[in-house]
């Protein structure tokens, strides 16, 4: 009917350690359901600005609170800025990384508490959550492998911080079966493009495009 409300869009994450390929499978989900896409830290000129604090490798000093508290502010103007207001307008948001990946590099990679790191996501995001995080799971030396050589302060960390943060992700994932789905990520990228796509439509119900891909 003219004027009626459309529901309120779908929030899907796309999450994953160093080089499990987040960002390739980002882009082709987005497109395969007419999403918006955006990413972490970032989304937003102030996001962006606080992204580049965090990966350059000067800031190799950052303390691990400092550090959380800067994804956080990222997430929140995220948030207020970008993706609440799509969603309410009935648009879905596809992100590369959100708040898992807050528990799994600041939580399990840094040693913050987990309960600690969760209220605080809960209170940068209002409570909210993604209705659908996709784990693209890859061994820490095999994603790592895939790039020729460090480029910012996370991929530059020690093998034993990329095991904590594998190890975070697939803790996550088994204690939130409802809201995480974990998909093979060292296999080719047209056949993980495909499982989350499956992944997608069978969780959410999404068959087809609804919003407009930015």
């Amino acid at each position: 009917m003219p004027g009626e409300r459309r529901p309120p869009g779908r929030l899907i994450c796309v999450e994953g350690g160093e080089g499990a390929g987040k960002t390739t499978q980002a882009q082709m989900l987005a497109r395969a359901i007419g999403a918006h896409l955006t990413r972490e830290p970032g989304g937003t000129a102030l996001g962006e600005r606080i992204r580049e604090l965090l990966l350059t490798p000067s800031s190799e000093k950052l303390a691990a609170r400092s550090e959380l508290m800067l994804v956080l502010a990222a997430r929140a103007q995220h948030l207020a800025e970008r993706i609440e207001p799509l969603l309410e307008e009935g648009s879905h948001v596809v992100v590369d990384r959100f708040s898992g990946s807050t528990l799994a590099y600041q939580g399990y990679g840094r040693g913050l508490p987990i309960p600690e790191v969760r209220q605080a996501c809960d209170i940068a995001t209002n409570g909210r959550w993604p209705d659908l995080a996709i784990l693209l799971d890859v061994p820490a030396p095999a994603g790592l492998a895939r790039r020729r050589e460090p480029s910012d302060r996370f991929e530059g960390e020690s093998d034993d911080f990329h095991e904590r943060v594998r190890d975070g992700f697939l803790a996550e994932a088994a204690a939130e079966p409802e809201r995480w789905v974990v998909i093979d990520g060292t296999r080719p990228a047209g056949e993980v493009a495909g499982a989350v796509l499956e992944s997608v439509r069978g969780r959410l119900g999404l068959e087809a495009p609804a919003g407009t891909a930015s």
